[in-house]
């Protein structure tokens, strides 16, 4: 068959063909945050500080940015499928190099920068070639292309961190069986993509053009972006870092005096799997939440945000499971409309030759919030019982609150349709 788009027969094709690159963006998020349940682990049992675990968290976002905003416009330029095709091979050496050096620091950190730059990959790449299918799906509604790659990742990132932490606390093997089930995910991905035709083809122009040119991503400047998508993409994995790493390790300093320790890894994947649960839930009902007309979706989204640092707060004051989980719930609603509201304003915002640009440049300011617990990490271990994280959550909120009037001035301005 044909890799490019030629015909009726190729179109119909492509419209159920979404589910395969849906696939590969699932298998590369969930190496991604398979890792953050068991840092409660390494930290516990390999003999790693808190500072240096929440490096590790972080390490995979250097991956990440500079795969986004480099294989981003590389795909506008050559097509989606020879950027995206090698994701899932990434991520499967990734895990292999992490479940290789449980107790050795440099290969932690460098299968998870592995993981990083298959993720940046499948989050911009995958996220454009899932738009552009679904645009040639008579079924698809609007806003179908940025909540199908919304909510692939958010399952992926979900399952991930939920199977890799049931089987560290309770299966053998806790260093190496989670990663060996993604191994075999990414493979069952990677095939399942070969199939998948392009959506945009490769030119002449596009190839003699420099690539130095590509990178130039002219929509990052449009006033929409700066005042409504800019507020707002630092929260959505800000959120997700503060439920599913920043309490889980707090809560197992808490209950280390309960039977089994209280299960720390077990509980960590409960978090995440709750936080990114109700975040999936939240992005499956986005789009009778978001308009064209306004930027409702973001507002709804930096509101819930409020919340669920003053719940983080409350939380971290008390140190209780029902509290922790409350607030991961909260965070995940937030963390996931923000995602699927933020990507909707860059599809509308973005035009046909900077759409995988613009999407990476989001996705990399949203990666930025992964540096929030080695931040926070360092700040209370520099200043113990003056910095405390009730205030930290609480400045957080107030933070989150000024971002969302921000937006709110900007609601309905520099519409791209305007």
């Amino acid at each position: 068959m044909s890799e490019t788009l030629t015909n009726e027969r190729d179109i119909e094709l492509t419209a159920r063909r979404w589910l395969l690159v849906a696939s590969g963006m699932f298998a590369v998020a969930w190496g991604g945050n398979e890792f953050t349940p068991l840092l409660v682990m390494y930290r516990l049992d390999h003999g790693f500080s808190a500072v240096v675990v929440d490096t590790f968290l972080f390490a995979y976002v250097l991956g990440i940015i500079p795969a986004m905003l480099i294989c981003g416009p590389l795909s506008d330029r050559l097509g989606r499928r020879p950027i995206m095709l090698p994701a899932p091979a990434i991520a499967a050496a990734g895990s292999i190099l992490i479940a290789l050096g449980p107790d050795n620091a440099f290969m932690l950190f460098g299968g998870r920068v592995l993981s990083g730059i298959a993720l940046g990959i499948g989050m911009a790449v995958g996220g454009s070639w899932v738009k552009e299918l679904s645009s040639r799906d008579a079924t698809a509604k609007p806003g179908a292309g940025a909540r199908r790659a919304a909510m692939s990742l958010t399952a992926g990132f979900a399952l991930g961190a939920g199977v890799a932490g049931v089987l560290a606390q309770w299966a053998p093997w806790p260093t190496h069986l989670a990663y060996s089930v993604h191994v075999l995910i990414c493979i069952v991905a990677g095939v399942g993509m070969l199939s998948v035709p392009e959506t945009r083809t490769a030119t002449v122009t596009s190839k003699s053009k420099k690539l130095l040119d590509d990178l130039r991503i002219p929509s990052a400047s449009h006033r929409r972006f700066l005042f409504v998508v800019l507020p707002l993409a630092p929260w959505v994995f800000g959120a997700a870092s503060v439920a599913y790493a920043v309490l889980p390790s707090l809560m197992a300093d808490a209950l280390a005096d309960e039977p089994g320790g209280g299960y720390p890894v077990a509980l960590s994947a409960a978090m995440a799997v709750i936080a990114l649960g109700s975040g999936f839930a939240i992005q499956a009902v986005g789009r009778r939440i978001d308009t064209p007309a306004s930027a409702r979706g973001a507002l709804v989204a930096l509101t819930l945000l409020v919340v669920g640092m003053a719940v983080a707060a409350w939380a971290a004051s008390v140190l209780t499971i029902a509290a922790a989980l409350i607030a991961a719930a909260v965070l995940g609603c937030g963390y996931g409309m923000a995602l699927v509201s933020g990507l909707q304003e860059v599809q509308r915002i973005a035009g046909p030759d900077d759409l995988a640009g613009l999407t990476a440049v989001f996705y990399s300011l949203t990666y930025l919030g992964f540096a929030v617990p080695a931040v926070l990490s360092a700040l209370t271990e520099t200043w113990p019982g003056v910095v405390t994280y009730p205030i930290i959550f609480g400045f957080g909120a107030v933070m989150a609150g000024i971002c969302g009037l921000v937006v709110r001035s900007n609601t309905s301005a520099h519409l791209p349709s305007a």
